[in-house]
């Protein structure tokens, strides 16, 4: 992967950092990555992220400066992230504590999202200490201290861990 300039990487990795930070431009350089994606790309991945409605209500839409981000709240911030993440359909995404910001409706999208990721064939790997966002994941690992205690399904890895509501809750996101 050294081998391969950012930009021809960056279309195959998505990643959603802990902390959010758009950059000045507006909402669909934002998600488009600066001319790096079509008009009709920049939609389909607000659509998927599901936060295109709430775009459409920005008093200039998609055209919104975006110059400090104070327009947006921290849940609209992260899925307008997320949207830049997913954009051009990565082969892998990278959610860290996505859901951070997110309130109730915000987190339904972003498993919503998760899930339609996975159904495409997408590795999604997400880094949490909430559990809430595990149940939807086939594999679990769970690091303490930096050092791997413990892979593989997550039903399982839960299991091991002592933890009856997550497992129960695992087996319910599967069926």
């Amino acid at each position: 992967m050294d081998q391969w300039s950012n930009e021809d990487l960056g279309r195959f990795i998505g990643y959603l950092p802990q902390s959010v930070s758009l950059l000045p431009g507006t909402v669909a350089e934002n998600i488009g990555r600066f001319g790096m994606f079509s008009d009709e790309a920049i939609i389909d991945a607000a659509m998927r992220a599901r936060v295109h409605d709430v775009i459409l209500r920005l008093p200039k839409g998609y055209e919104t400066a975006l110059n400090d981000g104070a327009l947006l709240s921290g849940g609209q911030r992260q899925l307008i992230a997320l949207a830049r993440a997913i954009i051009g359909h990565p082969s892998i995404v990278v959610l860290d504590e996505p859901n951070s910001n997110l309130d109730g409706p915000g987190e339904e999208a972003l498993i919503a999202c998760m899930r339609e990721l996975k159904e495409r064939g997408t590795t999604v790997i997400l880094i949490t200490h909430r559990p809430n966002l595990v149940m939807h994941l086939d594999h679990a690992a769970i690091l303490k201290e930096g050092i791997l205690v413990s892979f593989g399904a997550t039903s399982e890895v839960f299991k091991q861990l002592g933890r009856p509501t997550i497992v129960k809750k695992v087996a319910q996101a599967h069926e």
